[in-house]
């Protein structure tokens, strides 16, 4: 597409058009070349000045990337059995490391959020420091200090660390993330596989802004609630656990959290990602620097879903009616707490919370705790066949 003249003084390129903004297809573009280097060979060639292209994003990266660190997450190094045995009989450990020596056990991220009163505050994913006997937090530029633990809360699974004031480089802020939309442009930052990866950053979009998702208890495994979150198809990989998704402004609209590799089936899937809205993230890092908990309302229960139940129980035992095929069968009620002074016992089966359908130990957590302490809730249960109403207030109980 392209032609120098017989002097070499005059070249001529087909340009698309995109690239200058235009709408045609292609432009023709003509222009002097004053000096060329005609000491080069044939198919040799040399660089020239780049021009730089600025966009909003990179603008977006360059105001937070700063305030963005990696959390190591070490923990008490555990004797072997031959190092017990050498110790035994009087010998040397195979290791020069004792029993209660730390090692690191994990890497995530994390997002530098306010630095106030001589201390600097982090937030970060539960699971990213759970069980840690020590924190180390990693800076863009490869310094480290030590991080002291102020909070977690496994429901949402955030975590807030604490630093020193003074060695804070930089803050982030938070935006709303009730005001984003599908297919807005966002960032995510952090340490993928770890801090020799750390500050990557990956681009995407907002491919949901209120995906509701299971949340599991990391230790049994067992569902413990539902969380609304945000989908994304930019890369998260292990290790950006507790970076910030960034909105084109350079605000944290959400915490990473979480990706899905593969299906129920098995199938692998890309591009889904999720993160923790920044509405729900500040509500729940205010509660864990002021308490060091998040407080919760709780039913004072102690339950089954029906599905654990036989049909045959369903009907003989508990004398619920065919066309119920969901609820929670209390299976304990704790003294003076909520469900036992509005009257509920043993054996009820609930179906509804307000006019929320309870189908699921997960979705009873679900609709409790986006209760707050003090609220009343009316619950709809089956008792002998019959159906029944309830209100209760909401309170802090220890286990539900």
């Amino acid at each position: 597409m392209g032609k120098i003249n017989s002097t070499g003084k005059t070249i001529i390129i087909a340009i698309v058009a995109a690239l200058f903004g235009g709408a045609a297809s292609g432009v023709i573009v003509s222009r002097n070349m004053s000096t060329i280097n005609n000491t080069q060979k044939a198919g040799t060639t040399e660089t020239v000045e780049t021009t730089k292209s600025k966009t909003q994003m990179g603008a977006a990266f360059k105001s937070v990337s700063s305030a963005v660190v990696s959390v190591i997450n070490y923990q008490k190094k555990t004797s072997s059995a031959s190092d017990s045995l050498a110790e035994l009989f009087g010998g040397s450990s195979s290791s020069s490391q004792s029993s209660d020596s730390l090692e690191k056990y994990g890497e995530g991220s994390g997002a530098i959020y306010s630095n106030k009163d001589g201390k600097g505050y982090i937030v970060t994913n539960n699971h990213v420091v759970s069980d840690a006997d020590k924190l180390e937090i990693i800076f863009k530029d490869g310094s480290k200090t030590e991080g002291k633990l102020i909070g977690t809360d496994e429901v949402t699974d955030l975590a807030v660390i604490e630093i020193s004031g003074d060695e804070v480089p930089a803050t982030a802020e938070f935006g709303d993330s009730d005001k984003i939309t599908e297919g807005d442009p966002v960032i995510a930052i952090g340490s993928p596989l770890g801090s020799d990866y750390a500050t990557s950053v990956t681009e995407g979009i907002i491919s949901s802004k209120s995906r509701t998702i299971t949340t599991q208890d990391q230790t049994t495994g067992q569902d413990i609630g539902q969380a609304t979150v945000i989908q994304t198809d930019a890369a998260i990989n292990p290790g950006n656990s507790g970076g910030p998704l960034v909105n084109s402004s350079g605000q944290i609209i959400g915490i990473n959290s979480m990706k899905l590799a593969s299906s129920d089936d098995g199938t692998s899937v890309e591009g889904m990602g999720f993160a923790i809205p920044s509405n729900e993230v500040v509500k729940i890092i205010n509660d864990l620097v002021e308490n060091g908990e998040v407080k919760r309302p709780s039913l004072g229960i102690g339950a089954l879903t029906l599905d654990q139940i036989s049909k045959q129980d369903q009907s003989d035992t508990f004398k619920l009616p065919s066309s119920i095929t969901g609820g929670i069968l209390i299976g304990s009620v704790t003294d003076n707490a909520p469900a036992s002074k509005a009257g509920l016992k043993k054996y009820d089966v609930i179906t509804k919370i307000d006019d929320k359908k309870v189908d699921s130990i997960a979705t009873l957590h679900s609709i409790i705790y986006s209760h707050d302490i003090g609220d009343k809730v009316t619950v709809t249960y089956y008792r002998d066949g019959k159906q029944a109403t309830t209100e209760l207030t909401l309170t802090e109980v220890e286990s539900n």
